[in-house]
């Protein structure tokens, strides 16, 4: 049993990240947080780490957004936390009310992500979450159809930055806070 009173957070997560490699191509080292999910006490440990910072005064979110897919175990789950609401930014063809859409850049191709034109009201504060950063091109489209709705993104939240790949820099660049509960160099 983990001490709690001595948690070094981000190293007992860690341990719990999965590394798979050439996973889904050659050369790529896949970190997989199913395990944090798997472990009752783990699960519990990664939640409260977001839940304790935007519990705390003028950090509190109006709602929480999540990215498709594992943006929403995470994200749900806090907002629930938080007592605040939840939306889905989902891929393209997903959402089954008017949408708008925001296509970025990947390494071969591009992707959309939808959000439904009434998830958020113009002023909101929002929580953006997921559950990792590579290059930002998802978390990016993530805060341009949030702020096209008048939203506020007051801050965007991951378990796993992977900085090589320049998303957290990019994120930031652009003047968004964004929360990294650890990091992985080497992708």
């Amino acid at each position: 049993m983990t001490d709690a009173l001595h948690l070094n957070v981000p190293q007992f997560l860690r341990q719990h990240i999965r590394t798979v490699p050439d996973w889904p191509s050659p050369g790529v080292q896949f970190r997989d947080i199913t395990p944090l999910l798997q472990d009752p006490l783990v699960f519990r440990v990664l939640i409260d780490a977001f839940v304790h910072r935007y519990m705390a005064p003028g950090m509190q979110p109006d709602v929480v957004a999540g990215l498709d897919a594992r943006g929403f175990i995470i994200g749900s789950v806090v907002a629930y936390e938080l007592n605040v609401g939840f939306v889905p930014i989902r891929k393209k063809g997903k959402l089954p009310f008017t949408t708008v859409e925001e296509t970025y850049e990947l390494e071969y191709g591009s992707a959309t992500v939808e959000l439904h034109t009434d998830a958020v009201t113009r002023g909101q504060r929002v929580l953006l979450i997921d559950d990792l950063i590579a290059t930002g091109g998802t978390m990016i489209a993530g805060i341009k159809l949030l702020e096209r709705l008048g939203a506020q993104v007051m801050e965007c939240a991951v378990i796993v930055d992977l900085p090589e790949l320049g998303g957290s820099a990019k994120v930031r660049e652009l003047g968004h806070p964004l929360l990294t509960l650890l990091q992985f160099d080497g992708h």
